[in-house]
């Protein structure tokens, strides 16, 4: 276990590397992230230039997330996001919560073929549609040294792990000040006819003079520490709390117009910097009903009372419920989160992993209804004999998970006396003092409960509990939802597998495997096919094809050309004639479905195999000697477009020893990517893959989708000629 010193150092080491980044490229603030082993969590240790109030909801990304930091760590690359709106584009969650005008660059910090974790940056603004190469270089020594300080402290025995909060970098002063200059510096902004007001990155006050405090109706020692807008009721407003918002991440001068309760108009004008923002408050003219607007730059206060209807309606202080803006933007970014996890599995996932632990969460479990008891379905911080003890109790009042299902109520517990005033056959101690039991109801029915454990006691002040009990109502949502995806997903897999050989045949000199993958977006099975069938003692036929769409339909029709092939396979029929009567079967249905399909015979007594097409890639074939290529085969119309349509067949030897692998379009069909160059990347990996078959296989196929995320089906069939 390492010690406090040893652990601060090292965590030091990469404060010293943070701030060296954001000097030589100019960004204004940023993170290093850490992967422990076997976690899928990106963790940030060191923050710098964010407030903690934006950095706390994003200090755990999971590597599966859609983000450019776990992008960039998955596909071990630098990730640039620089252009106006390319954020919202690129990943639209984030774009989501945070809409505001700033660049990043995003990097993993690797060394020896592992990934050590990651490291953001932000610049002000929009910037170029390149990264500039000087920052890339100082990003990737960053990265380099980051990697080296992170391995240097494991081999000592004293790794650098996640903390409950990352820790917060201090921006130098650009400039050192004696006492005297504070002091003359506080007198002139005394002398100054406006208000002059300093806030920290995080919203509170630091600095107020006398003006300022008169305007907004407060004194100096009430205002500083605090949130103008948390001490102000007529400031309590979600669109000057996002102004401030956008002037931290944006780093530009924005400004707005809000109404006293007694009527006077004052301006306010934010100019930010690495270390907080300036305001400058003075009162102001407004002409009548315009709404309250932010801009770029300032503009000019006016000393005078406002003569027309008000801006906003401030007058009245709104309720202490009204709702923050970065709880707004919180659960925006929730609820898209939640949106994009499909089955259950990753909605527990994205919950205990992710989302929980940004509340402030020690420890959290998700439970669900089963048989009149909850069942433990997800956990995270709780020991195994804690997480042991949540499952399995009963749906009854006299437990608080339980009473929260029954009642559909939720329950928080500011310290462990309060849950056991309320709950006192409760027992054990897990070491927490503060909880939030969230009952998860969906179409009006409970399915289960969400509980948030704290490793102190908290108060769990108004807002908070709204936020946490909408938020159990959007988990509720996501379970719901997912679980009828993983019914029906389930139903259409099984449709599909059915249809597909269960087994292939066993046949003397032919060696055969197969592989079949479904896409992993959306729930809707496709048309891909493959069947091996024997002719007589020496020949054997090949086919595979894949129906256009990915539907019901697209898997019936599917089975139905596979039944027609087959048929006519065992008929006698050459592979221009089988594929002639697959398309007249298909055209007689009118489908409004096409398919492509490749028949290939093989006779193995001559060791030659004649192979016709109807508008699928062709085979490659791995001659003995090892090298690989694509069989030439004469083009053929899909199936089901023209009644008549004629298709020719081609010869090619099949010599003992060589290999031929027939697949369809999802191994090699990647965005961005021409085909023709994805196949000849498959021939080459043919042609030093493994000789075993099952093996080549699953290299293959690995090979081809190496981060295992397939927007199609995809089929492969492997055959071996034998001596």
């Amino acid at each position: 276990m390492a010690s406090a010193d040893e652990q601060d150092g090292a965590v030091e080491a990469l404060q010293r590397l943070l701030s060296r980044a954001l000097r030589e490229t100019g960004g204004y603030g940023g993170g290093i992230y850490v992967l422990p082993p076997r976690s899928q969590v990106l963790s940030a240790v060191v923050l710098a230039g964010v407030p903690s109030s934006l950095a706390m909801p994003w200090a755990r990304i999971g590597v599966s997330a859609s983000g450019p930091l776990a992008q960039a760590v998955r596909e071990d690359r630098l990730i640039w996001v620089g252009a106006e709106g390319e954020l919202a584009r690129r990943y639209p969650r984030l774009g989501l919560a945070l809409p505001y005008s700033f660049a990043l660059a995003a990097a993993p910090v690797t060394s020896a073929g592992r990934t050590w974790g990651g490291l953001l940056v932000l610049w002000p603004g929009s910037q170029s549609l390149e990264i500039d190469p000087a920052w890339r270089k100082a990003l990737e020594r960053t990265c380099g040294h980051a990697a080296a300080a992170l391995r240097r402290a494991e081999e000592n025995g004293h790794p650098v792990l996640p903390n409950a909060e990352p820790r917060l970098t201090p921006v130098p002063r650009g400039r050192r000040v004696t006492q005297s200059q504070a002091f003359a510096a506080v007198d002139y902004t005394e002398r100054l006819p406006e208000g002059c007001c300093a806030l920290d990155l995080d919203g509170r006050v630091t600095f107020v003079n006398a003006t300022a405090a008169k305007l907004v109706g407060s004194d100096i020692v009430a205002l500083t520490g605090a949130r103008p807008w948390e001490l102000l009721p007529w400031l309590d407003d979600p669109v000057f709390e996002d102004r401030y918002r956008s002037a931290v991440m944006s780093r530009r001068p924005t400004s707005f117009t809000v109404r006293r309760p007694d009527g006077l108009w004052l301006s306010l004008e934010l100019y930010p910097d690495a270390r907080g923002i300036s305001v400058r408050i003075a009162p102001s003219r407004l002409g009548g009903g315009e709404a309250a607007t932010s801009s770029a730059q300032p503009a000019p206060a006016e000393a005078a009372v406002a003569a027309g209807p008000p801006l906003r309606e401030t007058g009245t202080a709104p309720a202490p419920t009204a709702p923050r803006a970065d709880v707004l933007y919180r659960m925006a970014h929730l609820a898209a989160a939640l949106t994009e996890a499909l089955s259950v599995p990753d909605v527990i996932k994205l919950v205990v992993d992710q989302i929980a632990p940004s509340f402030g969460a020690h420890a959290v479990a998700l439970l669900a209804t089963h048989a009149g008891r909850l069942r433990l379905r997800g956990h995270s911080g709780y020991g195994l004999q804690e997480a042991e003890q949540l499952g399995g109790v009963p749906l009854a009042p006299d437990n608080p998970s339980g009473r929260a299902v029954s009642t559909g109520e939720p329950a928080f517990f500011a310290s462990r006396r309060e849950l056991q005033d309320a709950f006192p056959n409760v027992v054990g101690d897990d070491g927490n003092h503060a909880w939030a039991f969230l009952p998860l109801v969906a179409a009006g029915r409970p399915i289960g409960c969400c509980v948030l454990a704290y490793d102190r006691p908290r108060p769990f002040a108004h807002d908070e509990r709204a936020m946490l009990t909408a938020f159990g109502g959007l988990v509720a949502q996501a379970l719901d939802r997912a679980h009828l995806y993983d019914t029906k997903s389930g139903l259409a897999r099984s449709l599909q597998t059915s249809l597909l050989p269960q087994t292939l045949p066993s046949l003397k000199n032919l060696q055969a495997t197969a592989r079949y993958l479904p896409a992993t977006r959306g729930m809707d099975i496709g048309g891909d096919f493959y069947d091996l069938i024997r002719l007589d003692a020496t020949t054997a036929a090949a086919v595979i094809g894949d129906v256009q769409g990915h539907s019901v339909p697209a898997a019936a029709l599917m089975g139905q050309v596979r039944t027609a092939v087959r048929a006519q396979a065992l008929a006698g029929a050459s592979p221009n004639d089988v594929l002639a009567g697959a398309n007249r079967l298909l055209t007689d249905l009118n489908p409004g479905l096409f398919a492509s399909c490749l028949y290939v015979q093989i006779d193995l007594a001559r060791g030659r195999a004649c192979l016709a097409t109807a508008g699928h890639p062709p085979p490659l074939l791995r001659d003995p000697d090892g090298k690989a290529r694509t069989v030439a085969v004469p083009p053929g119309l899909l199936l089901g477009i023209e009644q008549t349509s004629d298709y020719l067949s081609a010869e090619v030897a099949l010599p003992p020893g060589s290999v031929m692998a027939l697949f369809t379009d999802g191994l090699v069909e990647r965005p961005g990517t021409d085909i023709g160059f994805a196949i000849d990347e498959l021939a080459r990996s043919l042609a030093v893959g493994a000789h075993d078959l099952e093996a080549l296989a699953d290299q293959l196929m690995q090979g081809a989708l190496p981060s295992g995320d397939r927007t199609d089906d995809t089929a492969l069939l492997l055959l071996r000629s034998m001596p």
